[in-house]
């Protein structure tokens, strides 16, 4: 569940970072962008599969190329979806999912690189108390303890 959540933020990040570079693409809020990665996540769940097995013969004959037409087709119906997030002219259509592919690749990089997930995960473990016989002070020691082991 946790990565879930990792993994929406971070395409939020990546649609602002969007916003930020591509003429045509537009966010109103971080909420919005949030909105977005989940409306993202659900299009290219559900109805991208579909429409690259029906463009498939397209695809073949152009080399892959109509895939950037697929994808941006995607990122458009996201943005019919949820107000705020806004897609607009055809460089919007068709390089707004590259960028937004390429710094979600270097997003998720870098987060797994310094294991974002496990330093969140152990926030969470710090804070627990010790079998409710305590306060959070001494589960925080018996972490120092385990991790001191190690």
């Amino acid at each position: 569940m946790l990565g879930f959540f990792v993994t929406t933020l971070i395409t939020a990040l990546s649609i602002l970072v969007v916003d930020l570079v591509v003429p045509g693409v537009g966010i109103a809020t971080f909420t919005a962008a949030l909105l977005a990665a989940v409306s993202l996540g659900v299009v290219n769940g559900s109805v991208k599969p579909v429409l690259k097995l029906v463009s498939l013969p397209v695809t073949f004959l152009t080399l892959g190329a109509f895939s950037l037409v697929v994808n941006g087709l995607c990122f458009w119906l996201a943005s019919v979806l949820v107000p705020g997030f806004t897609v607009n002219g055809l460089i919007g259509f068709i390089l707004g999912p590259v960028v937004l592919s390429a710094v979600s690749t270097f997003l998720s990089g870098y987060f797994a690189k310094n294991d974002v997930e496990s330093k969140i995960a152990g926030v969470g473990e710090k804070l627990k108390l010790n079998k409710g016989e305590g306060d959070r002070i001494d589960a925080v020691k018996e972490q120092e303890k385990l991790e001191g082991t190690s």
